[in-house]
């Protein structure tokens, strides 16, 4: 029995992106066809490492060659990925794939929290992540990744200052609570504030990232215009919990992002808190705060809800102790590589299917 690669493609073709709704031979997912007898090797270069599809379109296309060649084939097939982008040729932060806004309506629903074990898990999976402390005036980061009293080096790069950021749990990091002593407040206005942001995007050397997340303060301020004025961004999570009056704030900090001035996609919505589970009974749920606001809310909006996090006294530990939960082995830890996985997967949808996101223009 005689095969060609001309074969092999055009049965591969015949597989489907679950969520792109094209073949995988269109998409240019199909690399490094190799055959040799009965023997046949490729890679599958997926969207993200943080695909949750992957086993899904491996076995796919195991079950189409074997069905429509041959049982005897024996296949090698290497899964890979290569984040996707729309943001080629940036002026800013030409090296960095994805820009994504976190953000609330309010304060203490746990949004660094989120933001700081979403990037260890997507860390995890393999890709290269970066935050962005834009809360200026309650900087966490710091303290969520146990490097307080870290202070980021300068370099000259073609005669300008440029940051080297803070690397902690393989995630780059910068904050305002690096460049000032600990028990200080920040006494700015407004416009240092955003000139604080402008500098962390500006003159950090973030090299070759493929989120960057960007931890917003709460509400609706100058440093989220000043974000949507300086890059294009991605795409923004809301995160919130499940009491109506997080949900009223959350409503306001998703309808900003809707403006059609501004018109950045709404990624998903993730509800934190959403449910208290004992550490005994791991498999035991109790809604204290309400059940399903986050859910709710997406659907009013009709926007992804990506996941809800519990509340685990481990959660609150790691955060003081600047130990990710995610870093654990925990039902904490599997809530958020699932955000992780869900967050990737629209990020990759979002820049398969919808337009590049421009820069709002000040008028």
């Amino acid at each position: 029995m005689t095969i060609d690669k001309a074969q092999i493609l055009a049965t591969l073709s015949t597989v489907e992106d679950p969520d792109l709704k094209k073949d995988l031979v269109t998409l240019g997912m199909i690399k490094d066809l190799e055959i040799d007898g009965l023997n046949v090797k490729f890679s599958v270069v997926l969207t993200t490492p943080a695909c949750p599809l992957k086993e899904v379109i491996k076995n796919a296309c195991i079950t189409a060659l074997h069905e429509q060649i041959s049982p005897d084939l024996k296949l090698d097939i290497f899964m890979t990925s290569n984040v996707t982008t729309i943001r080629n040729d940036a002026p800013l932060l030409p090296k960095v794939k994805n820009i994504i806004a976190v953000a609330s309506g309010k304060g203490g629903v746990g949004k660094s929290t989120v933001t700081s074990n979403l990037a260890v898990a997507l860390s995890k999976t393999g890709a290269k992540v970066g935050i962005i402390d834009a809360d200026i005036f309650g900087p966490s980061i710091p303290t969520m990744f146990n490097c307080e009293f870290e202070q980021p080096s300068v370099i000259q790069e073609d005669g300008k200052n440029k940051i080297i950021p803070i690397e902690q749990y393989n995630v780059k990091l910068i904050s305002i609570g690096f460049l000032t002593p600990a028990e200080n407040a920040v006494v700015w206005r407004g416009p240092m504030a955003s000139s604080a942001l402008k500098q962390f995007i500006a003159d950090t050397e973030w090299g070759e990232l493929d989120y960057l997340l960007i931890d917003l303060p709460p509400g609706t301020s100058d440093i989220h215009l000043t974000l949507v004025q300086t890059v294009p961004v991605t795409g923004a999570i809301i995160v919130t919990t499940p009491q109506k009056v997080a949900l009223a704030d959350a409503t306001k900090g998703l309808s900003m992002f809707k403006q059609p001035q501004i018109n950045v996609p709404i990624l998903g919505v993730v509800e934190n808190m959403a449910y208290f589970t004992p550490e005994e009974l791991p498999q035991n749920k109790y809604y204290i705060f309400g059940k399903d606001g986050g859910k709710k809310l997406a659907e009013k909006f009709q926007v992804p809800f990506i996941g809800e996090i519990p509340i685990v006294q481990s959660i609150r530990e790691s955060g003081d102790s600047g130990y990710p939960a995610v870093l654990r082995d925990d039902v904490t830890a599997d809530a958020f590589k699932k955000l992780a996985e869900s967050m990737a997967r629209q990020v990759a949808i979002r820049n398969a299917k919808q337009q590049k996101t421009k820069p709002v223009e000040v008028k």
